[in-house]
């Protein structure tokens, strides 16, 4: 009751007409101090989420995408799960996920509903994603499943090849074309001198 009463007359102390009233402070007297603790004892609460309650983003809200070893229109054989050992071609990636579709790889059934009268449903087959670990490029040249490695060729171009075999996979037909035009590029200042 005492609060309430010296809360009341501050507040009819205040002159609410003058202009400059928003900017000032209200001072209420303190009935009984309040217990404030010390910055040092403060404790950082972590929560771990879920990796499907929240994605992590970069400071532009949109997903952080993932460097893949594999690309659209890469063979690739699987190493692990139902369909182990099958060869297929990557028709899809996601790299917000790190994952990939394979051509009739990884297939699911879709029982999907008529959309009109007189139209039957459907029991449809699709391919489901398959995660990008789970998978290996393959070289149909020599029948061989290989890690993938990184180099620089002659004119600066980076490409992917493959490991066991030395296979280069990004443009293996750029790289024949470089070097006959290198070659003849020789043959030509040979000429010239």
């Amino acid at each position: 009751m005492a609060a309430m009463a010296a809360l009341q007359s501050s507040m009819n102390s205040l002159s609410i007409s003058s202009n400059s009233f928003f900017g000032q402070r209200l001072s209420f007297p303190s009935v009984s101090p309040i217990p404030v603790k010390s910055p040092e004892n403060t404790c950082l609460i972590v929560v771990r989420l879920k990796h499907w309650e929240r994605k992590k983003c970069k400071p532009n809200s949109l997903p952080i995408l993932h460097k893949m070893h594999v690309k659209v229109g890469d063979t690739v054989k699987v190493i692990s799960g139902d369909d182990k050992g099958k060869i297929g071609e990557v028709a899809k990636i996601f790299r917000h996920n790190s994952t990939v579709v394979v051509k009739e790889i990884n297939l699911k059934t879709k029982h999907a509903k008529s959309r009109e009268e007189g139209e039957p449903g459907q029991i449809i087959k699709i391919e489901s994603p398959i995660h990008s670990s789970n998978v290996m490029l393959y070289s149909k040249e020599q029948n061989v499943a290989s890690r993938v490695g990184h180099k620089v060729l002659d004119n600066g171009q980076r490409v992917r090849y493959l490991i066991k075999t030395g296979e280069v996979i990004d443009s293996a037909e750029y790289w024949k074309k470089l070097k006959e035009e290198q070659n003849t590029k020789t043959e030509v200042a040979a000429a010239a001198s």
